[in-house]
Formats: C-alpha cells, structure tokens, sequence
C-alpha cells in the first residue's frame, strides 16, 4: 500500500478532492432545496437527474477520450463541473437544478474514467489490488469529510456552492502535472439483459435493488434529514454515518464471502439492513437511534454491490467477467435513477419516515429473491468462486473492468500456484489455507 501512495499520491489527492467537492454538493443541494421549499418529489426528480447524467457519460466518455485524449477530456469536463456548481444558487428553480444535475453527473463520470484509468495505468499486476483499495479508501473518505462542511458558515448563500467549485479546480493541479500520456481507452463489449439474466438472476435483480438503495443514501439522505427536523450541525454525521458503516463494513464482508456460499450472505446482510432501516423509521426522533441506523444500513448494503458482481462472476468464464460487469453497471444505474424517484414519492406520501419505508422494503425484497435463488440451484463450490474485490457504487465502467481483470489475475495465478504445487507433491494454497 505504501509504494501505491508513493507513486500515485498526486493522483490520489486529485480524486479526494473531487470526492470533497462531490460529496459536499450533493447533500448541500438536499439541505438547501428542502430550505427552498422544493417537494419531495421535486428534490427526487433533482437527485435522479445525477445518476441519469452518470449513466450517459459511462456510455459516452470512452468514445470522448478516444476522440480527442484523456487530458482534454478531463480539463473539459472538469471544468463544467466547476462552472455548473455555481450556477445553483443562482437559479434557485426545479428545473434548472435538474439540467445541472444532470451535466454534474455527466461530468462526474467522465473525469472518474479519466482518472481511474491514469491509476489503472501507473498500477502494476502486483500492486493493482492495493491501488483499488486505495483509491476505494480515498473515494469514501472524501464523501465522509465533505460532509462537515455542511456546517460552515454561508451568510451569503453562495459559500458553500463555491467551495466545491474550487475543491474541483484544484484537484486538477496534482493530477495533470504529474500523469503520464496513457494508452487509448478500450471499452469492454457488454452482455445483452437477457444474456446477463440468464447467467444471473440474482446479480441482475439485486443490482437493480442496490442500484436505488445507494441512490437513496447518496441523494435522498440529506433530504430526509432536513424534512425531519434535523439540526443543521446533525445534519452531516447523520448523512456521513452511512460511509462510515460501508467503509468499516466493506473488507470483513468481503473475507466471509471468499469462504462462504455468496448468496446467504447477499440474504443477510439485506435483511439485517432492512431492519435497520426499519429501527430508522420506528425510532427517528431518536437522533443517535438514527445514527445506529444509518450506520448499519450504510454498512451492509453498500458491500452488496461487489458481492453481487462476485457472485456474477461465479458463474462466468474468465473472458467474460469484464463485459459482464459493465452490464451490471448498467442495470445498477438504472436502478440508481428510480431510487430517489420512488423514495421522493414514498416521502410525499408518507412523510420524512418514507424514506426509511422505501430502503426497508427494496432491502427485504432482495433478502427474499435471495432465499428464493437458493431454492432453484445448487451453489458452486467455494474452492471454484473466485475472488471478492471491493468496488463502491460510485466506480466508474473502468474500475469495474480492472476490478474484474485483477480478480482474473489473482484467480489464474492461484491456479497455476496449484498446479505447480501439485506437480512437485507440495500442498497446494487451497490445502495451506484450509
């Protein structure tokens, strides 16, 4: 990890800084827009334009960089990014906050594929593993910080719209002085739906499901916090609360599901969220309750994503993890543009206590479409899964592929250690580890 950081630190306090200015806009927007007097359903239409943004650019970016290179994409969306991020307090209108949502979201994405690739390049086969978890680390704790902010000072009203607009400036100064020119990018061919369904059900649906409750953290959370009474100064622990649990939650999950049929622990941690989410809705007025609550949901649903995409991969060829992937990106995007819509609806209806009505129910039915896959085939051998990376809900298409590429990796290079072990009459590493 230390040598990652060596080499990759102007890359890495680029991307924490992005992560600031990220993270701060999107709660920043749920605090102010609720101040404004938006609806529920108003501010969900504004949350989902992020993801709609998202999913565009993930199709869009690599022909981008394809045209005119990774450096000019970067500065241009980059630049986007800083400009549309003080244009909201400007005009203060539904509307016009979704078309900046929507070019955020755009930008967003394209600067992460930029970014993610230049690591993906400076990375090598020995330590890519440990770039992505440093990047992951980087990723969570930039949200996690931005979330402070909150509580600054802003008199003016603009304050705080600004600062994320020079966080995102800046953070291009460490990343282009010191990045090298990489090769083009390749997009990986994905899977039709159905070809992806047939090989997993389950990676397909609950991918979907993750895909709405990580858009309901990520959009909605500030949302609720305001419409429910919420002190501005318990505003951000609350919203910073779920990437801590998903942070502290992300590698012990992903040990037990190497040794373990995948899909109890998909059932489990859905469930255990679902309640959570539930203690959320019942004791709300309990401040530090909800602190409890978000903390458990953030915890044990975010890992989800990666072990849905594990347990994907299971069930593939190794030449086709990477095209597989990106099709559940898709799908979790997809689910990602609902999620606010449904949770905007639910709080409409229901009140603040709709949105905790909403996680705990997407929760529950993937808990339950869980159990019901374990009904309908055997699980594979745990000895033949192969290997759990962490990826956030937030990686970009070309996270995703290195993930998938470094598990390949990781699973080839055990083998053939097996093999050679084998051979020579050594125990092989699956007997060594038990």
């Amino acid at each position: 990890m230390l040598s990652v950081m060596k080499t990759s630190w102007p890359l890495l306090l680029g991307m924490l800084l992005l992560m600031l200015g990220n993270g701060l806009q999107g709660s920043l927007l749920g605090v102010r827009g609720s101040e404004q007097g938006f609806s529920s359903v108003e501010m969900s239409v504004v949350m989902s334009a992020y993801f709609a943004g998202f999913l565009i650019a993930s199709r869009v970016t690599p022909d981008m960089i394809r045209r005119v290179g990774h450096v000019r994409v970067f500065a241009a969306l980059g630049s986007l990014v800083s400009a549309a991020l003080l244009l909201f307090p400007t005009f203060q209108d539904p509307i016009a906050w979704v078309m900046g949502r929507v070019v955020i979201g755009f930008c967003f994405c394209g600067v992460y594929v930029t970014a993610e690739s230049w690591l993906n390049n400076s990375s090598t086969n020995e330590n890519r593993g440990q770039a992505l978890s440093a990047y992951m680390i980087v990723q969570m704790l930039g949200i996690i910080i931005a979330q402070g902010m909150l509580v600054i000072p802003d008199p003016s009203g603009f304050l705080l719209f600004v600062i994320p607009s020079v966080l995102v400036s800046i953070s291009f100064a460490p990343i282009l002085l010191s990045i090298s020119p990489t090769p083009a990018f390749d997009s990986t061919k994905r899977m039709t739906l159905r070809e992806l369904y047939a090989v997993s059900p389950l990676g397909c649906v609950g991918m979907f499901l993750m895909g709405s409750v990580f858009a309901a953290q990520f959009g909605m959370a500030a949302v609720y916090a305001t419409q429910s009474g919420l002190r501005l100064s318990q505003i951000p622990l609350f919203t910073a609360s779920f990437y801590v649990g998903a942070l502290i939650f992300q590698y012990p999950l992903g040990w037990i599901s190497d040794r373990t049929d995948r899909r109890i622990l998909i059932a489990v941690c859905a469930a255990f969220a679902g309640l959570a989410s539930i203690v959320g809705m019942v004791f709300g007025s309990n401040y530090y309750v909800l602190l409890f609550a978000a903390f458990m949901i953030g915890g044990l649903s975010n890992p989800l994503y990666s072990l849905l995409i594990a347990y994907t991969n299971d069930f593939l060829e190794y030449e086709d993890m990477a095209s597989a992937s990106a099709g559940l990106l898709f799908v979790n995007g997809t689910g990602a543009i609902a999620g606010p819509l449904v949770v905007g609806y639910a709080m409409q209806v229901f009140g603040p206590p709709g949105y905790f009505i909403l996680l705990s129910v997407v929760l529950m039915l993937m808990a339950g479409y869980a159990v019901y896959r374990m009904t309908q085939r055997a699980a594979p051998s745990v000895d033949d899964t192969n290997p759990y990376h962490a990826v956030l809900p937030t990686a970009s298409p070309v996270t995703i592929e290195v993930a998938s590429e470094w598990a390949i990796e990781t699973a080839e290079a055990e083998a053939e250690a097996e093999a050679e072990a084998q051979e020579a009459g050594e125990p092989g590493v699956m007997e060594k580890t038990g």
